[in-house]
């Protein structure tokens, strides 16, 4: 068996894919929160990962933060249980709205048995370098939020949302030996009525979106796509931005 390189992984078997956008996601999530200066753009420190420079947050209980809450991203994408992830920025107290939710959707990701994690794919992966280019593109898309995205107010938080696949089999992780918590009521999807379709209301797939999913201006970020990585990105501003 091959040995993981974060730097030009090798997509050959599901395990690799999960660990390929554990890497990613990590370096987005640090490169968000200086974009977005959710902390002192001082206590970041220049790096550089996928052979470009990037931002690191150099507060440890931040990175330890990022690092968990990544892991128990991995966890579940290993069940193959989720179909995105987001990094949600809330106003400051006492509306804690959402202003800003960065999207990355896996619902393309391949869904693998759990017996099957380290069984390579039939097709033959595609160049190693093939992926890191593509990382490297969009980290420098993000690098440039500052300039395209109009200021946040002071005091902002964040968090990491995760959306379930709509499987039927698909638990919520919602236990107390996990790190996971129920999301807001209007950042979930709702089970509607059997048979529904998609309409301009936002059902489909008999369920129906949180009033802050979607959000009033939609930005893509990039597609990004390699064998069977497959993952679209973008961003959601909501309502609440904009009355600020």
């Amino acid at each position: 068996m091959a040995t993981y390189n974060a730097e030009a992984p090798i997509l050959e078997t599901y395990q690799v894919v999960v660990s390929a956008f554990s890497d990613f996601l990590t370096v987005a999530i640090h490169t968000i929160l200086y974009e977005r200066e959710l902390y002192p753009r001082t206590s970041f420190l220049a790096a550089r990962k996928f052979n470009c420079p990037v931002r690191q947050s150099r507060h440890p209980k931040v990175c330890k933060w990022i690092q968990d809450a990544v892991a128990a991203v991995g966890v579940e994408m290993l069940k193959c249980a989720l179909s995105s992830i987001s990094l949600v920025i809330h106003a400051p107290p006492p509306s804690s709205a959402p202003l800003e939710r960065y999207v990355f959707s896996t619902a393309a990701f391949p869904a693998v048995p759990s017996s099957e994690l380290l069984t390579p794919f039939l097709e033959n992966p595609p160049p190693a370098a093939d992926l890191p280019e593509q990382f490297r593109a969009t980290i420098a898309r993000l690098s440039t939020l500052s300039s395209t995205l109009s200021p946040l107010p002071a005091d902002c938080s964040f968090t990491l949302v995760a959306e379930l696949r709509d499987d039927a089999d698909v638990q919520a992780p919602l236990r107390p030996d996990t790190p996971w918590m129920a999301a807001e009521p209007g950042l979930q999807k709702r089970k509607a009525r059997p048979n529904t379709t998609h309409n301009s209301a936002g059902q489909q797939n008999g369920t129906k979106a949180g009033k802050d999913l979607g959000g009033v201006k939609t930005t893509p970020l990039r597609s990004l796509e390699s064998g069977p990585f497959v993952l679209e990105m973008w961003i959601e501003e909501g309502k609440a931005k904009f009355e600020e």
